[in-house]
């Protein structure tokens, strides 16, 4: 099997296939500072060292922190750096996810993120769906997007991208404005986005899967885990290799706050494999 390409095209930008999710960078819950900044910093400085250029983000991670250390770490940005963010969220209190779904909402969220990064202008921002916080949930988003065409118009964002979101809200939503990416959960053990990966691919734009090992059953996990240690890696390592040769368009935005995990994700382009393999993993979503 030939080995996958490790670029692709991102709105107007080239990114390499496997980035990285900033999530983590914030403290337990993603909310709070971390108890360790300067290895936050680290690790996100290491990150742009070994050649990553695609860095996945929010303003309610924290929230503002993980927006406040990428700034930190990495202001002024390299050219070539791709910095996406999402929108339609924010915290309560507690760190509990609630809805930031109306215009005004949105509007804020780009400003803030704007603000905490640093930017003049953001590359991507995904809309998240919060019609139903965990998962997609069927419902018109058509106000919503009218908003982010809005903030496109007045040279806040260059390109709209979806989270959270059904094949029919992707399809509704290019109605109305081009489409940059979709970030959903998609993994070996969830594969319901199979047909909306593929038509996205047909199309040239990007899916950014979540979670690549959320969601597994136990005995899933277990098959994993064997198929791992056969190849001498880590679950993890397999799940994303598995990934990037699912389909040419996927992205990866694996997190860590750990230098050694960000390693061990990073290495995860370099484990081919073989067509028996693959079949093997395919059988964990079918299972």
């Amino acid at each position: 099997m030939s080995h996958p390409a490790l670029t692709y095209p991102l709105g107007q930008r080239t990114v390499a296939r496997l980035g990285y999710g900033a999530m983590q960078l914030a403290g337990p819950g993603v909310f709070g500072p971390p108890a360790d900044e300067a290895r936050a910093l680290q690790v996100l400085r290491e990150a742009i060292a070994a050649g990553i250029n695609h860095i996945d983000t929010s303003d309610f991670y924290g929230p503002h922190i993980t927006n406040q250390l990428i700034k930190k770490a990495l202001h002024p940005y390299a050219n070539d750096l791709v910095i996406v963010t999402k929108v339609g969220a924010r915290r309560d209190e507690k760190g509990g996810w609630l809805p930031a779904f109306t215009p005004e909402a949105l509007t804020q969220a780009v400003e803030d993120n704007l603000r905490n990064l640093g930017l003049d202008v953001m590359e991507v921002v995904n809309l998240r769906s919060m019609l139903d916080v965990h998962r997609p949930k069927e419902g018109s988003l058509e106000p919503q997007v009218e908003a982010m065409i809005k903030l496109k118009e007045r040279g806040l964002i260059r390109h709209i991208g979806l989270s959270n979101v059904t094949a029919k809200q992707v399809a509704d939503a290019q109605a109305m404005t081009p489409i940059a990416c979709v970030q959903n959960l998609y993994n070996l053990a969830n594969r319901q986005d199979d047909t909306l990966l593929d038509q996205l691919a047909a199309q040239g734009i990007p899916y950014v899967p979540f979670f690549p090992l959320g969601g597994f059953s136990p005995l899933q996990s277990d098959q994993l885990t064997d198929v791992a240690k056969g190849l001498n890696a880590t679950p993890l390592q397999v799940a994303l290799a598995w990934l990037l040769q699912r389909s040419p368009n996927i992205l990866l935005i694996p997190g860590t706050s750990s230098p050694e995990h960000l390693k061990q994700n990073l290495a995860s382009k370099e484990l081919k494999l073989t067509p028996e393999v693959m079949e093997r993993l395919n059988s964990i979503g079918r299972s």
